[in-house]
């Protein structure tokens, strides 16, 4: 993997990264915002540190552990990434209210326009802002965008210590079975 410097990747805030999306997936997962490094890389979920691509090969979506850099394979497994807001920051707390409220609205208009049968917000933080739903748990949602299913999972960032790459395994796992029944 490609090292940059603290400048480089100060340059990449703000950026936005194209959304990795076909018609009619099975799931579309969705991320938080990218980060300084998925912006600099142009590649979803890029932080060594950041536990989604061993998870999701690990729950059995994928067959073998993808690379960030292979992220354009994924529609080939009915999958996709997108993320709530757009625009790349260091932290997520960086993001306000609004952004997060406008981001659901625009990710709304996406899962319509898609027709995923299942929306997987990665981040329960996430989706309560986006969609104003303070009691969210991880899990399956009543709540359906578009005609879609909605599932929280939790945020695979390496800084969510409540969750271990072993159980958020499981919840992904959870998903991959109610979306494709395997």
């Amino acid at each position: 993997m490609t090292r940059f410097t603290a400048e480089q990747l100060e340059a990449a805030r703000d950026r936005l990264v194209p959304d990795v999306v076909a018609d009619g997936l099975d799931v579309l997962f969705c991320g938080i915002n990218p980060g300084l490094m998925t912006a600099a890389t142009g590649h979803h979920f890029a932080r060594p540190g950041n536990r989604f691509w061993p998870v999701l090969h690990r729950s059995g979506f994928t067959p073998r552990l993808l690379k960030p850099s292979e992220q354009g394979e994924l529609p080939s497994y009915g999958l996709g990434i997108t993320n709530v807001v757009a625009r790349a920051t260091a932290r997520a707390d960086e993001l306000s209210a609004e952004e997060y409220r406008e981001g659901g609205r625009l990710l709304a208009t996406k899962v319509a326009r898609l027709r995923p049968r299942w929306l997987a917000v990665v981040g329960v933080t996430a989706y309560r802002a986006a969609f104003d739903d303070r009691k969210a748990r991880v899990g399956p949602q009543e709540r359906l965008i578009g005609d879609a299913r909605v599932w929280v999972l939790p945020n695979p960032s390496g800084l969510n210590a409540h969750w271990t790459a072993a159980t958020m395994a499981e919840e992904f796992g959870r998903l991959r079975v109610a979306a494709v029944g395997v």
